[in-house]
């Protein structure tokens, strides 16, 4: 990457500043080993949110609530968003985020277990967005179940996509770089959904349901 691109790349990542609470979300990130999204992705969660105006959003991977703030900040005052992870300790961590941000407990709603258990047992048609932060393996039969719960006009949105910059090189053939490599691949042939994939972050996929 030439040098000026790299240089506007970091620009973008550090054109905002997240508040306090953030910050502390992303701190205990660290602590726990987690990859928290970047501040130039949660922007962008915020604003898809906040240009949905959703009202109901679900969320693949609590982590420690990182990636949740963001996507709160966006959604409409009345939104509830639902997020998932199997790690119960993590959601505590989640949990405390959320009270050190100002946000009532009646605007979200953490399960906790594998997705592939407690995706299906979602509503269908019944969310405006649903984001993915979830390593590539499994993260297509996560894509599968997201796009039964969107309502018309809802929002697949998926981290890590062009997973650490290996998925534009066709000679990186290891299995999770193929496997986010051909999530992209079914996303843009999918008829159903109107696709976007930006270089922000790791990059971040973006398709709506017709």
């Amino acid at each position: 990457m030439a040098a000026d691109k790299a240089l506007s790349w970091a620009y973008t990542e550090e054109f905002l500043t997240e508040p306090d609470a953030l910050r502390t979300a992303r701190a205990r990130a660290e602590e726990f080993g987690i990859d928290a999204v970047s501040v130039g992705v949660g922007a962008a969660l915020r604003m898809l949110t906040a240009a949905s105006n959703a009202r109901a959003v679900a969320e693949v991977g609590t982590g420690t609530g990182v990636s949740a703030l963001w996507l709160l900040e966006g959604m409409a005052p009345d939104g509830v968003l639902t997020t998932i992870d199997v790690e119960v300790e993590h959601q505590r961590a989640a949990k405390e985020a959320f009270a050190d941000a100002g946000i009532r407990s009646t605007r979200t709603r953490t399960i906790s277990g594998r997705a592939l258990d407690v995706l299906p047992r979602l509503a269908d048609s019944a969310y405006d967005l649903v984001f993915l932060d979830a390593e590539p393996s499994e993260t297509s039969d996560y894509a599968e179940q997201a796009v039964r719960m969107l309502r018309r006009g809802g929002m697949l949105v998926v981290a890590e996509a062009l997973w650490h910059d290996r998925v534009a090189d066709p000679a990186r053939r290891d299995e999770l770089t193929v496997a986010m490599r051909e999530l992209g691949r079914s996303v843009r042939e999918d008829e159903n959904l109107v696709p976007s994939l930006l270089p922000v972050g790791g990059g971040l996929l973006v398709a709506i349901t017709r």
